[in-house]
């Protein structure tokens, strides 16, 4: 009994314990909402007590303890700040939802949505009229503006900020049915029921002034569009709809615009235009209105829809209006009232008072290719997103839905709640394919972005929860690898972006790993961590395979492992790995099949203290005694005649970073140190050389920054002979194909190589390859990679000091150059080359992303103009960590400490996104510039000027006599025992040009006066008068020739003023008018300016 009754007793305190605790979620979450709907109010300040994620995750785990999962609490506080006014219950905080219905909206969040509805921005209407509303839009791609015509006459020209840059009021008692934009004659035509109206919209002056009305026309015109004509430069035609079912072609040319206003009298009211002096063609096509009309140009047709149930919809070409010959006719019930053609799917979408959706075979008409059914009213608008293939569609009601146009399927609902009883009714709606957002007229302007251009320009992009330490990228399966400074490793997908697999605590709870590599098949990763332990893993299954396991005499943080690389081994599953400590020491690794661990097999001996005694080549011999045989790199030792080095201990000698070279005859390793100084261990000669060293390496200063000369980061680039064999196929490829295609226009924007243009360089040669008969030798189709011997390896290093230096194997300096980005010079922290050596990237310590062009570069003699930058853009806000290039798709992957890694085409810069977000990668597709949010610079494309184009010099006019340059430049007396020079002798030395420099007078900005006068025309009348003083130092100029030119500007200044002009004082005449030649520019350079 007393059993029972304990058990009873703790029942009961666990009932009330937890209904405590739900009320104090309650409370939570009320005070969660409140604070929510004052964020959205604007009326929200932040303090202590402001509730984030982490404090309500956090104040949820002290009210029902660990058993809550994190995903639970994540979905409801997302549920809290898109929608705080919806319902919510204290059981979906434990995963457990009502009805499917709950669930399956907790799933589809905002975020997996086409539209961010949350993100809605609204305008009002620019045109002052009260009750009026927004009867068409149309957006004009190219010049990136908005045309908005209202109701009730008002036209305004929008530009991408959607702010206004024109504005007319059309005095007409008829309302605006539609609108549109001339490409040809660079006006916009909208129509009211009665007229057709031409608005210069960009002319100055009364907007009244520069606006046609033609007139009458027989019947009430609906619809409007314009016909694109590419042969016709002053010529534009355009399609009308009437009530009558009358499809009109009328024409319009530059010369009916051509009639300019009186100076003197000026016109208040709009020019007027007779409708019969147009050519106007026009046929019946249907029964009742012509509810919508559009040219389509894949098509070379134009549609028209109306209300008809018979000729419901027509598509057929121009031609068909000027006879009576049979058309194409789509009929369905009650007629349609809109109409969009979809140029990817090759498909025609029609919505009418019927509510569904039909899709229609442009060559057929019988019967539709599939139906769309979900609208409860009617159909009045359709607009279709190419890119993405959806069509949106929109109901009386104003309910949207959006489709997709290859799977039919429904893909998000959303509908416009704001607004009273009169604003029930979207006249016009528009896709923006520019800015990626659906706009909407009514009595506002309504923009809806689509949810992923948010979330690539809004939100933060993250991959890791802590700052990254490695990246590395697996060729064989297409997939990254990536490691935080948490210890956790993910694996992602390439192609979408998607997360395969993570492990947690590789190498233990609170051990951070610091350095991965793959080998080159794929399938072996390894892993370094902060205690010196070095792990073996199945990259596909991500299994622990082999360990290095941590020696008890190691000292904490002594063998931290830096940098890792595997070496090509001959065996199967005998790995061999390169491991770099922080310490310095560069030690091998050897995992074979039978051993369960990993073990040292040796280290590279110290020779940095011996280069610091002075010597620059260090010979080594081969251990006779050897663990282990067969392996690419022997195991040295230094020779017994070596004495030990006596140096400071307070230099710097820990080596940094390092390469390996083992190839084609080349064994190699390049290290170094972090004050400055490269060395090259060559195994094959057995030799270790100095390469470099700075001058103040070995200065120990207190006030200088002991990292200065530090080196972060070091390649070779070498070609192997199969890639040098690929390059010259390549080159010959496209070599030929460049003939096939000489005099045709390249295809603007087609997706080629980064490195192409090194290609194309090579056979751009002029006549230098071709014959007496007119044929190219053998070796002018041949690049300079065959026609040399095989190029030696260089080595690039990346500096603190921001520089990027390029080394020969003898340790001379090829290149030092500071990449242009805009800023001084910042550190350079990683590295990276494709396969080839043809394109060479590095990040630096402020995030950017610098490219160069690197393919002419590498073959001897090294000329400086073929190491070429290309393109500069900044990837983070932070630090780069690791930056990697991938041909196949010619992308750039970036990583930093800000835990994000993210993903660029390479020719352009343009983000594409970050790994870990919730929409997949669209590499394949060029994509919209778009800029993450914490990153607002623009890339920066160095563009290489043509030989054949002259370059422009900068002078600063106007150009005074210096004397201190002219004592300067000869001596007075050799001067004077030269024979006075005629005037006008061209034989001269030309010391006076020489002897200009700038005046040295304020460098200020010229006064300008308000705009001439208006009778002056429109070009003369809007210059603006600039007042130039004239320079101080005018008076000093010495009058040389004085005869010559006295006559040459007398005759001048008397043909000026209407007869000859006698000077009353005589010029002062001295030795000075032999100093210089026998011309005086004065007049030249200083204009006579008339007080």
């Amino acid at each position: 009994m007393e059993i029972s009754e304990d058990k009873h007793v703790s029942v009961t305190n666990e009932f009330n314990n937890f209904t405590d605790a739900l009320k104090k979620f309650g409370k939570l979450v009320e005070t969660t909402v409140i604070q929510k709907k004052e964020e959205r109010l604007g009326l929200y300040v932040k303090n202590e007590d402001t509730i984030d994620y982490e404090k309500f995750y956090e104040s949820v785990l002290e009210l029902f303890g660990p058993e809550i999962k994190s995903q639970d609490v994540k979905s409801f506080y997302r549920k809290l700040s898109n929608n705080p006014d919806a319902p919510v219950d204290w059981c979906e905080i434990f995963g457990y939802f009502l009805s499917e219905e709950d669930a399956l909206a907790s799933q589809l969040d905002e975020e997996n949505l086409v539209f961010l509805v949350s993100r809605k921005q609204r305008i009002g209407l620019t045109g002052g009229w009260k009750r009026d509303v927004v009867k068409c839009l149309v957006k004009i791609p190219q010049l990136d503006f908005l045309i908005i015509a209202t109701q009730k006459g008002s036209i305004t020209v929008l530009n991408s900020q959607m702010r206004a840059q024109a504005n007319i009021n059309v005095t007409d008692t008829s309302w605006i049915t539609g609108c549109d934009y001339l490409p040809q004659l660079k006006r916009i035509v909208a129509v009211t029921e009665r007229t057709i109206i031409i608005w210069d919209y960009k002319a100055q002056g009364s907007s009244q002034d520069n606006c046609f009305v033609i007139k009458p026309m027989d019947h009430c015109l609906l619809c409007v569009c314009v016909v694109p004509m590419t042969d016709h430069l002053c010529r534009d035609d355009i399609l009308m709809g009437d009530d009558g079912g009358f499809v009109n072609r009328f024409t319009l040319n530059s010369d009916d615009f051509g009639l300019k206003q009186s100076k003197n009298k000026k016109k208040m009211q709009s020019q007027i235009l007779d409708s019969k002096n147009f050519k106007n063609i026009k046929r019946k096509l249907h029964n009742d209105w012509v509810m919508k009309i559009k040219y389509i140009q894949p098509l070379n047709c134009f549609g028209s829809c109306s209300l008809d149930s018979i000729h419901s919809f027509v598509l057929e070409s121009l031609k068909r209006l000027e006879d009576n010959m049979p058309v194409r006719e789509f009929s369905m019930p009650r007629g349609a009232n809109t109409f969009v053609y979809c140029i990817k799917a090759n498909v025609i979408v029609t919505g009418g008072d019927d509510k569904i959706l039909r899709l229609w075979h442009p060559n057929i008409s019988t019967k539709p290719v599939g139906k769309l059914v979900g609208h409860m009213f009617s159909i009045t608008e359709l607009v279709t997103n190419e890119k993405d293939q959806h069509v949106i569609s929109l109901s009386s009601a104003k309910v949207f839905r959006v489709w997709d146009i290859q799977t039919l399927s429904l893909l998000q609902v959303f509908h416009d709640s704001q607004g009273g009883p009169g604003d029930m009714q979207i006249y016009a709606v528009i896709f923006d394919y520019n800015h990626g957002m659906l706009v909407t007229g009514s009595s506002v302007i309504d923009m809806y972005p689509l949810t992923r251009m948010i979330q690539d320009t809004k939100q933060i992009p993250h991959s890791h929860d802590q700052d990254i330490n490695v990246m590395v990228y697996n060729r064989t399966f297409h997939q990254l690898l990536t490691i935080c400074s948490e210890s956790i490793i993910k694996v992602w997908e390439l192609e979408t972006g998607h997360q395969i697999y993570q492990i947690f605590d590789p190498h233990g709870s609170s051990i951070e790993v610091t350095t991965a590599a793959i080998d080159k098949s794929g399938f072996v990763l390894a892993t370094g961590a902060y205690n010196g332990t070095l792990k073996l893993w199945d990259f596909g299954s991500g299994q622990e395979m082999k360990v290095l396991v941590e020696r008890k005499d190691w000292k904490e943080g002594d063998h931290w492992l830096h940098q890792l690389t595997f070496l090509l081994t001959n065996e199967k599953n005998h790995f061999l790995i390169l491991a770099l400590e922080y310490n310095g020491r560069i030690k091998l690794v050897q995992g074979k099949e039978e051993d369960p661990l990993l073990a040292v097999i040796w280290e590279l001996p110290e020779v940095v203290p011996i280069f610091i005694q002075g010597k620059k080549v260090i010979s080594l011999t081969v251990s006779s005694k050897p663990k282990a045989m067969n392996i690419p790199i022997p195991e040295v030792e230094l020779e017994p005649n070596e004495d030990e080095p006596n140096y400071n201990p307070g230099i710097s000698t820990e080596v940094t970073c390092f390469d390996v070279l083992i190839m084609e005859g080349y064994n190699m390793i390049a290290a170094a140190t972090v004050n400055g100084i490269i060395i090259l261990w060559n195994f094959v000669p057995c030799t270790v050389t100095e390469l470099h060293r700075p001058e103040d390496a070995l200065i120990l200063d207190p006030d200088l920054d002991p990292k200065r000369l530090k080196v972060n980061a070091m390649l070779f680039l070498f070609r192997s002979s199969d890639c040098v064999r690929k390059i010259s196929e390549e080159s010959i490829t496209s070599s030929a194909r460049s003939d096939s295609t000489h005099g045709l226009q390249s295809n603007k924007g087609s997706k080629s190589s980064i490195y192409e243009a090194e290609t194309k360089g090579e056979h751009s040669g002029g006549t230098k390859g071709e014959t007496i008969a007119g044929q190219k030798n053998d070796t002018a189709i041949l690049p300079s990679t065959l026609l040399t011997e095989h190029p030696p390896p260089v080595l690039v290093t990346a500096h603190e000091d921001g520089h990027l230096r390029i080394w020969s194997m003898q340790g001379k300096l090829l290149k030092d150059m500071l990449p242009f980005t805009k800023h001084s010079a910042i550190s350079l922290t990683t590295l990276h080359t494709d396969v080839c050596a043809r394109v060479l990237l590095a990040g630096n310590m402020e995030g950017h992303v610098i490219l160069w062009n690197i393919g002419s570069f590498l073959n001897p003699p090294y000329d400086e103009k073929k190491f070429k930058q290309l393109i500069a853009w900044r990837g983070h806000a932070l630090k780069i960590v690791n930056v990697i290039y991938v041909e196949d798709k010619q992308v750039v992957l970036t990583s930093s400490v800000d835990g994000s890694v993210r993903i660029w085409h390479a020719r352009n810069g343009h983000y594409c996104g970050y790994f870990g977000q919730r929409r997949t990668f669209e590499l394949n597709e060029v994509t919209d510039f778009i800029l993450p949010c914490d990153v607002s610079e623009h890339p920066v494309e160095v563009k290489e000027e043509s030989k054949y184009t002259e370059k422009k010099q900068k002078y600063e006019y106007p150009l005074v006599f210096d004397r201190d340059k002219w004592r300067k430049m000869s001596s007075f007396s050799l001067l004077f025992r030269q024979p006075i020079p005629k005037p006008f002798d061209v034989n001269q030395e030309f010391k006076f040009f020489k002897s200009l420099s700038s005046p040295k007078i304020r460098r200020n900005i010229l006064e300008s006066t308000m705009t001439g006068n208006r009778e002056a025309g429109v070009i003369f009348g809007s210059l603006p008068i600039y007042r130039v003083p004239s320079p101080t130092s005018l008076r000093f100029l010495p009058l040389i020739g004085a005869d010559a030119h006295k006559e040459s500007s007398e005759n001048f200044q008397g043909k000026k003023k209407g007869g000859r002009i006698l000077h009353s004082q005589s010029r002062r005449r001295s030795l000075r008018k032999s100093l210089a030649p026998g011309v005086n520019l004065t007049s030249a350079f200083f204009p006579v300016i008339q007080k």
